[in-house]
């Protein structure tokens, strides 16, 4: 009994992990569909796309050169129940004349039957040319170099401000500490259409309006969200480190550059990934500021003005956004590791 009562027990655990991991894979291929749907349509000639009834992969219409010409491959039902691939030699209302691809020798033979209404013959035929005439129709090489130069500088900037007001807020006596935190934090949920004519107006006024400083100064500045997810990790560290390390005459600059940092790697790398990321995809900022400079811009208003261009082609788009996801891909897979060593550190109480 105390046995078909544990096979039980194990069953209904065994069912409830397989639901649990059926339901995950469901959620990640919803996610996916997008990446999935990109990637194909990257891959598609623009006829395959404007033809009704065309293949969803990658595909091209099937042909065969007779006597120094293409012809259209069909597939054709036979008198015998068979269906066969041939190449449509001369059209016809009720009577149309076929080649066969595996055997030309014998010349055209005749079909009876409306050739509308047979299906064309398609062959796997992805265009990896596409990428190729992606990259060479906008300047991608510099595109992408003033995008990476954009999001690497501005996270090293948010990263370190941040950590340094956060290291004020969970380390020292501020008078009003807790009313300052709270000012802090409502700058997250203030609208920036609220904020951006004033600070239009100032960077105009400093000269800075068609550079990268209104977009990369205010990096150094602390964001409210940085300063808070790295405040939160800081309070997690014992503050019987920082007392060790001033026994020994260690400075509050010197534990946390020593201690503090070097303790909130994955919390830091998280933090990094977030802006680098929001950066990378940043497309309002650079509009405005790098109106009329486009050998400013980053890869998001680059971008658009390709769309623009080949509004008509899907495919080449799907491939110049592909292009465009290469490094943050390969960034976080390389820091994929750090990234939920800190998430898993952050949700575990010390």
């Amino acid at each position: 009994m105390a046995k078909n009562k544990v096979v039980s027990k194990n069953m209904r655990v065994a069912g409830m992990k397989l639901g649990l991991t059926g339901l995950v894979l469901a959620v990640l291929f919803l996610f996916l569909i997008p990446m999935f749907y990109g990637i194909v349509t990257s891959l598609k000639t623009d006829n395959q796309l404007s033809i009704i009834g065309a293949p969803w992969w990658p595909a091209a219409e099937g042909s065969f050169n007779y006597e120094g010409k293409d012809y259209d491959v069909y597939s054709v039902p036979m008198e015998d129940g068979t269906v066969r691939e041939l190449a449509l030699y001369k059209k016809g209302r009720k009577v149309s004349e076929f080649v066969d691809p595996k055997n030309p020798e014998a010349g055209p033979f005749e079909w009876e039957g409306a050739w509308r209404q047979l299906e064309r013959v398609w062959s796997f035929s992805p265009q990896w040319s596409n990428f190729k005439e992606a990259w060479d129709t906008v300047n991608f090489p510099r595109l992408l170099w003033n995008t990476l130069v954009y999001a690497s500088v501005t996270t090293f900037g948010a990263v370190f401000s941040s950590a340094l007001v956060a290291y004020g807020f969970s380390r020292f006596k501020i008078p009003g500490k807790g009313v300052l935190f709270m000012l802090m934090l409502s700058t997250v949920i203030l609208p920036s259409a609220v904020t951006l004519i004033p600070t239009y107006f100032v960077f105009l006024k400093l000269g800075w309006v068609g550079t990268w400083l209104p977009l990369i100064i205010p990096a150094f500045f602390s964001w409210g969200t940085n300063t808070f997810l790295l405040r939160q990790f800081f309070m997690s560290i014992p503050r019987e480190l920082d007392e060790a390390a001033m026994i020994d005459g260690a400075s509050p600059l010197r534990v946390f550059v020593s201690i503090i940092l070097p303790t909130s790697g994955p919390a830091l790398t998280a933090v990094g990934l977030f802006h680098f990321f929001w950066a990378w995809n940043d497309f309002f900022g650079p509009l405005i500021y790098l109106a009329g400079n486009p050998d400013k811009f980053p890869i998001t208003v680059g971008l658009t003005a390709f769309n623009n261009l080949y509004s008509q082609s899907t495919n080449l788009i799907q491939a110049a956004s592909l292009i465009s996801a290469v490094i943050p891909v390969i960034i976080f897979f390389l820091a994929q590791k750090q990234f939920m060593q800190g998430v898993v550190v952050t949700g575990v109480e010390k």
